[in-house]
């Protein structure tokens, strides 16, 4: 599948590939106070549609992961970092993406506040 995906404002656009088969809720500091629901898939199955340059960018704790979120009117649509094998991941916050059932997305709970 192919999904159309963006921010509130429509800066930050951009298409992801994959099969979305569940979602990570997350309960660190800043997973739970967005409230998103996270997808991951390799970085190259992530398109933006816009510049890079639209994004602005949060990183804390080990500064390992790039928070994206747009400027403008705040929402983050993904965050980027590396998986465990040092392969290249996008964090897709599948609420970001047009025309998703999200009561049929089975979502997995992580306890990030313990690491």
């Amino acid at each position: 599948m192919n999904y159309q995906g963006s921010c509130h404002c429509g800066r930050i656009a951009f298409e992801v590939e994959g099969d979305i088969l569940g979602a990570m809720a997350c309960n660190c500091s800043m997973c739970q106070r967005k409230g998103s629901l996270l997808w991951f898939v390799p970085h190259e199955r992530l398109r933006l549609k816009t510049p890079a340059e639209d994004m602005s960018n949060y990183m804390f704790n080990k500064h390992v992961i790039s928070h994206r979120f747009c400027p403008v009117c705040g929402i983050h649509p993904f965050g980027e970092g590396t998986d465990p094998k040092g392969n290249k991941i996008a964090a897709i916050n599948v609420r970001c993406l047009e025309g998703i059932d999200l009561e049929a997305v089975p979502v997995q709970h992580f306890d990030g506040r313990s690491k």
